[in-house]
């Protein structure tokens, strides 16, 4: 099975705060798993996968269609940027390898 992805990062010192508030609120429905360092959510439709890094947060979407990568990348994007409202953070995805 391919897999079509798309990555976003965004500058940040707080990237564990951001993968504990992503996964929690999605715990409430979907498998996920995380730590301070990482993040997993397991949507029906696909694939999130969250990454700390020394300067922000790294996201990648992971989908087997190119309408359910979009739409992954519209409910990840939509739920980080209500969190992170504070310092105006917005995620620009890239097409993945």
């Amino acid at each position: 099975m391919n897999n079509l992805s798309a990555t976003a990062f965004v500058t940040t010192d707080s990237p564990a705060r951001y993968i504990s508030r992503l996964c929690k609120h999605f715990a409430h429905k979907i498998p996920v798993s995380f730590d301070e360092q990482q993040g997993r959510i397991e949507f029906n439709i696909g694939l999130s996968l969250l990454t700390a890094e020394p300067n922000g947060l790294s996201l990648r979407v992971e989908s087997t269609d190119q309408e359910n990568l979009e739409r992954l990348q519209n409910v990840v994007a939509s739920h980080f940027e209500r969190f992170a409202w504070k310092e105006a953070l917005t995620l620009d995805w890239q097409p993945g390898a």
